[in-house]
């Protein structure tokens, strides 16, 4: 304690006894935190919170339901930070460390030790300790009610991320012992509970403003919110780095403690956009860098003026063929409703990490190209569980400065670094170093990643108000939205409910919707309905923009697409790959690019496989997902190299070439081909396959293409078409069920069968999914007994679905007033994006991730020797992986970087069990050791000299060029 800090703030309003009273304390040393010292450092921290880093949208919400407006809001969050420990005065906590309870038992503070209580202690976790008493204290001192004070003590209770529920509470209330020891000691602990909860209000200004809020109800996103914000200070004030311990405090008072530990932790400030001005075309020139002469296509236009348009900002479903610009459309929509809204960030949510990786440069391009913001820095975050590998995202992250971050009541470390953990970050855009915890990354302003991120959002979990936070204070563009089965859009919606009740703007970018799952949607985010959805929408309208705000009615523009339209023409292929083989020799016999698209990573081998027995090797090309890491992200370079658009590509083959692939082909890649053959798929999936054909203009009338192949053309196979009703192959069902695979059949029989002629894109590609997704699709007379079978087993699997979704879903947002209570009760624990965590969020079973590894004859383990080389030119193939110490840091990272999802075959639980077993045989123990972040904890599969390995009665072999094939052992 500094001379003259005892006459001033909190500790001036304490008695002897209060200040007795222990908040922390170093379990490696003497070091130790009074109460009262907490309170100021967590109330201090919130202050700045409120000033510096919340989003003015997150602030304007939760300012909006109090009297006093702004000015009430800072107040109600410090005090609620200030007050979040006071559970910490009761005899169940203090008896925990016993030369911390001896000075408080001299105080007259007695207390049974931490061994006498026992179990019992359990009962009174120091966040239900404090609601408890917070609650008494409004209800005794201040006259509120017990169902007014709910709403607001509930913030204290939660702020260990899993509010307590009515269960808990009145146990609680059956055993005050624990809350004050009984006899004459309990006026004691009585009086110095007053004490803190009487200094608190008065020191942190909310003395006088209590009977005024006597008549709040504060809804329920804003006590969530409340409760992230005391979490987030908790947190930073609980760390020794910043806010040291006594007695080794120094001789800084206060407020110069909570300057210097603000600057050492020096977050990013959140964006704070300005409305853009000027024309639609001024915007995608200076945001996108448009070529010369280049200009806005109209969905982008329409896009931008609807946001404008708008009064208040909401959710904009943006539906418009590929290649129409939707990304960018996405980015500039967003700021104009962050500058309306008070968003401080963007989320941009992808379905899978390679959609993500992709996605994650063009976000700081974009974010270069923003005004400059006042020269503020701008924190990012790549959000899925490989982002460390990522070489667009890992420069940020050395940058991004070495502050730690203890949560509360964790264990603290026993090496301290001091100011050399306080490095400041220089770069405009980083990867702040507090900010990268699994539970904090999307706190980050600008984040891309994986959807399962934003689903999170609708789990009930522990720390999920953080979660909620995180989203609160963005824009967020969910993509690729056709791509969601049930199992995820029942968490979507839920997420989307919430995201309407804080107000998020929301875009939601998707080829097209049918019409069923787009008023889902908008029903979920307006709360409403969803009366007057279609109202106005012309049959058949594509592209099309809808728009609502919380609350409102949905209002739709109908733009046109870009003048390029294509005309594809579909034919049945018998399914065989002889069959496949004679057509493509004839196709190809002027020299073209092909490509296939199967259904299965089995399919596409098998096909390669006779392909390359009559075409040669160097003229087929594969691509699936069961690559490692850094494979399948060389292969896409590679397509994109070959096969992208004109004027980036320079490795186009000039003589035939076929690419095989599974439904990789479908997202992100922006690839084109001569000739599309496809496995019969659900038809917004084909028309994203459709996508790659003709995708780019070469030539007049696309004369720089072979002559047989200047038309468009899609051949269609995986399905017996001599049957009566088509027979969809057994892995294309085991991947969509027969119901979509006969209804896009049906829906194509036009086409096929020739009275409507080629589809046309983009203009049939809304009757195309409305009709295959319509509650009485249109099929042929000897289809019906099949297809109503079929359409019997999808409805149970869909209500299967989401009868599992349900159980772990987050509850509808309540009234206003009514307590957090039980909020995630029954939840699943902890989230996180592992392979466990992604399993509660998508209907996947369980699947296994291993880092795959060669290991020479004589028993070393090395990297995979077909690596190339990093960014900086050094090598990664081949290096040693020394298995009686920590591999090199650079070896690591080579070798975690040949992650390796296992196929289906080893998702069942028998399998599954032994394949762990097996690999598990192979642990390094000293790899187990924190100096080895990027090998400690994975499972290693060794391939021999010839890559190959046995594992679980299967054999694998594995080559960059086709990737892992499984065969029974």
């Amino acid at each position: 304690m500094t001379s003259g800090e005892a006459g001033c703030g909190l500790l001036s309003l304490l008695g002897v006894p209060a200040r007795s009273v222990w908040a922390k304390h170093d379990r490696d040393g003497d070091g130790w935190m009074p109460l009262w010292r907490h309170m100021e450092d967590s109330a201090a921290v919130a202050g700045y919170l409120w000033d510096e880093w919340l989003p003015v949208g997150v602030r304007r919400l939760i300012a909006g339901v109090l009297p006093g407006g702004e000015a009430d809001g800072r107040r109600l969050a410090v005090w609620l930070a200030g007050v979040h420990d006071v559970g910490k005065a009761t005899p169940a906590f203090a008896c925990q460390v016993e030369q911390l309870a001896d000075v408080m038992r001299e105080q007259g503070l007695e207390m049974r030790s931490r061994q006498a209580m026992g179990p019992d202690r359990r009962l009174a976790p120091h966040g239900l300790a404090g609601q408890v008493l917070l609650g008494e204290w409004l209800q005794e001192r201040q006259g509120w009610p017990a169902r007014q004070a709910g709403q607001f003590v509930v913030v204290v209770g939660g702020h260990h991320g899993v509010p307590p529920d009515s269960g808990q509470i009145k146990a609680l209330y059956e055993r005050e012992e624990l809350l004050r020891t009984p006899g004459r000691s309990s006026e004691v602990w009585r009086r110095v509970q007053t004490e803190f909860l009487d200094g608190c209000a008065k020191r942190f200004g909310v003395w006088e403003r209590l009977e005024a809020w006597r008549a709040v109800k504060l809804p329920q996103p804003v006590q969530v919110l409340l409760t992230a914000v005391v979490i987030v200070a908790d947190w930073i004030a609980s760390n020794p780095d910043l806010f040291p311990y006594f007695p080794d405090t120094g001789s800084a008072g206060g407020e110069e403690r909570l300057a210097a530990a603000w600057r050492g932790l020096d977050l990013p400030a959140p964006w704070r956009a300005e409305e853009p001005v000027g024309t639609a075309q001024e915007l995608f020139a200076s945001r996108f860098g448009l070529p010369a002469g280049a200009t806005v296509r109209p969905v982008q236009e329409a896009a931008v003026e609807l946001a404008r348009e708008m009064d208040v900002p909401g959710l904009m479903v943006i539906e418009a063929p590929m290649g129409e610009g939707k990304t960018e459309a996405a980015l500039a929509v967003a700021e104009v409703f962050a500058a309306r809204s008070g968003a401080g960030g963007v989320f941009f949510a992808l379905p899978t990490m390679a959609t993500g990786n992709a996605m994650f440069p063009r976000l700081l391009e974009w974010l270069k190209r923003l005004p400059a913001d006042g020269g503020r820095r701008h924190s990012v975050h790549l959000a899925h569980s490989k982002a460390a590998l990522n070489e667009e995202f890992a420069p940020l992250l050395a940058g991004g400065g070495r502050v730690r971050a203890v949560e509360v009541d964790a264990e603290i470390p026993a090496t301290r670094h001091g100011g050399q953990e306080l490095q400041r970050v220089g770069a405009e855009l980083v990867a702040h170093a507090w900010l990268r915890g699994r539970k904090r990354a999307m706190l980050a302003s600008f984040v891309a990643g994986t959807v399962d991120q934003l689903l999170f959002a609708g789990l009930k979990s522990r720390h999920l108000a953080l979660r909620h936070l995180a989203v609160a204070g963005k824009v967020v563009v969910i993509d690729e939205a056709h791509a969601y089965d049930t199992y995820m859009s029942v968490y979507l919606d839920r997420v989307l409910a919430w995201l309407g009740a804080y107000g998020v703007p929301v875009v939601v970018l998707s080829a097209t919707l049918p019409a069923g799952r787009r008023r889902e949607l908008v029903n979920a985010y307006a709360g409403t309905s969803g009366a007057g959805v279609e109202a106005g929408v012309p049959e058949g309208a594509y592209p099309l923009l809808t728009a609502v705000a919380p609350g409102g009615v949905p209002v739709v523009r109908c733009p046109q697409a870009s003048a390029r339209s294509t005309g594809v023409r579909v034919e049945r292929l018998a399914d065989g790959v002889e069959v496949l083989a004679e057509r493509l020799e004839r196709e190809l016999a002027d020299g073209g690019c092909v490509l296939v698209v199967r259904n299965t990573v089995k399919r596409v081998l098998e096909t390669a496989r006779v392909l390359r027995s009559r075409f040669g090797d160097d003229e087929v090309t594969v691509a699936h997902s069961c690559f490692v890491d850094l494979d399948r992200a060389a292969k896409d370079r590679d397509l994109l190299q070959r096969f992208g658009p004109p004027d980036k590509a320079t490795g186009r083959p000039t003589a035939r070439h076929i690419v095989v692939a599974s439904q990789v082909a479908e997202q992100s890649l922006d690839v084109d081909f001569d000739l599309l053959v496809s496995d019969v798929c659900p038809v917004d999936l084909l028309l994203q396959r459709m996508g790659r054909l003709h995708r780019h203009q070469r030539g007049k009338q696309q004369e720089q293409r072979p002559e047989r192949l200047r038309t468009a053309r899609c051949l269609l196979t995986g399905m017996d078409w001599q049957a009566q009703v088509p027979v969809p192959v057994r892995g294309s069902v085991a991947v969509y069920g027969a119901y979509a695979l006969l209804r896009s059949a049906a829906v194509l029989l036009p086409h096929l069968n020739g009275p409507r002629g080629p589809v046309r894109l983009p203009a049939d590609i809304s009757p195309l999914v409305q009709g295959a997704y319509s509650q009485t699709p249109e099929v042929p007379e000897e289809w019906e007994p099949v297809l109503e079978e079929a359409k019997g087993r999808f409805e149970r699997h869909r209500a299967d679905q989401a009868e599992r979704a349900a159980v772990f879903r987050l509850g509808e947002v309540g009234r206003p007033g009514r307590p957090l209570f039980g909020w995630v009760a029954a939840g699943v624990g902890d989230a996180d994006d592992t392979r466990a965590g992604r399993a509660q969020v998508r209907d996947s079973r369980e699947t296994l991730e291993v880092v795959v590894v060669q290991r020479r004859k004589d028993g070393a383990l090395v990297t995979l020797p077909w690596l190339g080389a990093d960014r900086k030119g050094r090598q990664r193939g081949g290096l040693e992986l020394p298995q009686d110490q920590v591999p090199a840091p650079f070896a690591g990272r080579a070798a975690a970087s040949c992650g390796l999802r296992l196929p289906l075959q080893f998702s069942y639980a028998q399998t599954l069990d032994a394949a762990i077993a097996e690999l598990e045989q192979l642990d390094v123990p000293a790899w187990q050791h924190k100096d080895s972040p990027w090998l400690a904890d994975q499972l290693i599969l060794a391939l021999d000299e010839d890559c190959q390995t046995s594992l679980a009665g299967f054999h694998l072999r594995y080559s960059p060029t086709d990737g892992l094939e499984v065969t029974r052992g």
